[in-house]
């Protein structure tokens, strides 16, 4: 049984009867400790998370290297700032990650959260614990949750040190007009990734939902990144208006009210509000899937 603890396997041996719906409080705690242990000691997450932290050093030294100052309105938005401000290399980061790095990473590892298990035929000793069911989803949710955050801090941090080491940094100059202090501007970059972060919360529980689906975890990874290029795509699409504001895509880079002062919390508001409206449909989806589904593996 690879990357569970031994302790896991010997309850696990137990016979098993029908899966809890609770779990007490120990033992609840114990599988989110323990999916969050195998998540990070995972040597594909750290893949993940190098792949990702190098997108801004690329950016970083490519601009340091090249020749010519970047040119306004060309490239990714703040491109041309990134040599005024080295800070402006983090928020450049997650511009060109949000399209396509952060949501093909999120995608795999939320739809390997419960196929994963399957494959490998660990799901039923996990049931087979006194946890349940229901908060075996909710722990695997938790750990794609917390991987979006590790992701998007992956790229903030790695741009902020690109930032640091290739250009000057100091007081930054924001969208208003308006200067604020060095230690604000990393706040700033904290809340951006904050805001990053939730915007990749509705996407986690459609693979949740993809990854109750099957056993074998590459189909729920596809579906997952798939579904996110679509949505994109569709977003892009002036014909389709009327149905913007419901793709779980729509606000992935409206963050630029907090590069703003006084801050404006409105699209961060509905960006929430949207990708819990997803986290409910996908949660009950997965939900309905897995407490009913025999478990053979």
């Amino acid at each position: 049984m690879s990357d569970r603890t031994v302790s896991e396997s010997v309850s696990a041996a137990s016979p098993a009867a029908a899966p809890a719906e609770t779990a007490p409080p120990g033992g609840a705690w114990a599988l989110l400790v323990s999916e969050l242990t195998v998540l990070f000691r995972r040597r594909r997450t750290w893949a993940l998370l190098l792949a990702l932290a190098a997108v801004p050093v690329l950016i970083a030294v490519a601009v340091r290297l090249s020749s010519q100052e970047p040119t306004p309105g060309r490239g990714p938005p703040f491109l041309d700032q990134v040599t005024q401000n080295g800070l402006f290399v983090a928020v450049t980061g997650l511009i060109v990650s949000i399209p396509l790095f952060l949501p093909l990473t999120v995608g795999v590892v939320a739809g390997d959260t419960i196929a994963g298990e399957a494959g490998l035929g660990t799901l039923r000793y996990l049931l087979a614990a006194p946890a349940g069911r229901v908060w075996l989803l909710v722990v695997k949710y938790i750990g794609a949750a917390v991987f979006c955050l590790a992701a998007t801090l992956a790229v903030v941090t790695a741009g902020v040190l690109a930032g640091l080491a290739f250009f000057p940094v100091g007081p930054l100059t924001l969208l208003s007009g308006d200067t604020i202090s060095l230690s604000e501007s990393f706040l700033r970059a904290l809340l951006i990734a904050g805001y990053v972060t939730v915007s990749l919360l509705g996407l986690s529980a459609i693979g949740l939902f993809f990854s109750t689906l099957t056993v074998v975890p590459v189909g729920a990874m596809a579906a997952t990144i798939v579904l996110s290029v679509v949505a994109q795509v569709l977003d892009s699409l002036p014909q389709l208006d009327w149905l913007h504001p419901w793709l779980f895509s729509h606000y992935w880079l409206d963050f630029a009210d907090l590069l703003r002062q006084p801050i404006d919390f409105t699209s961060f508001g509905a960006n929430a509000l949207l990708q819990g409206g997803y986290l409910l449909v996908f949660g009950a989806l997965a939900y309905g899937r897995f407490v009913t589904k025999d478990i053979l593996s």
